[in-house]
């Protein structure tokens, strides 16, 4: 103890504390560093099981084709069957782009309108659902200039100091 002439203040403490603290912030940041990598490995798995399986279902998808078109050559030309099996490839492409749009019923509605598929525009939005009201139809361009004044302003001329405005000068 320093004696009764002497308080302790706030500085005297000072080292402890601070020894204090950096020995919690580096205990603190270990354990969230051991956390953060164990979770990392775990999404990493994650991450590699759903790309394997995404590769498997595309290969999965082309035997499939390939086994049709071969089943149509049978009854058909080559290139007839070849021609099917495209255009159901395409049809099944076409329904899997529209059922990942947004429907009325679901929060992103309005984001892309389409009346003729039946997506309402949303409140506010201009009649092609992407653009505000009033905003220039076509896409972004940059708003019109202001019109330009008849006469330039006139500003007094002062500068710190009482000079004339050259460096260096009084």
């Amino acid at each position: 103890m320093t004696g009764p002439e002497k308080p302790l203040t706030g500085l005297d403490k000072q080292p402890f504390d601070k020894a204090l603290t950096d020995e919690l912030v580096r205990t603190i940041r270990s354990e969230l560093r051991e956390e953060f990598r164990e979770q990392t490995k775990k999404q990493r798995r994650k991450a590699t099981l759903y790309a394997a399986s995404g590769a498997t279902a595309l290969y999965a998808g082309a035997a499939v084709a390939l086994a049709a078109g071969l089943a149509l050559a049978l009854a058909l030309p080559g290139w007839a069957a070849a021609l099917i099996v495209a255009a159901l490839l395409g049809v099944a492409a076409l329904l899997l782009r529209n059922a990942a749009r947004p429907r009325a019923g679901r929060p992103d509605a309005g984001r892309y309108a389409d009346p003729a598929a039946g997506i309402p525009v949303a409140p506010g939005l201009a009649p092609d659902g992407l653009t505000a009201p009033g905003a220039p139809q076509g896409g972004p361009s940059a708003p019109e200039a202001p019109p330009m004044p008849s006469a330039a302003p006139t500003v007094p001329r002062q500068t710190p100091g009482g000079g004339d405005g050259e460096r260096g000068e009084r």
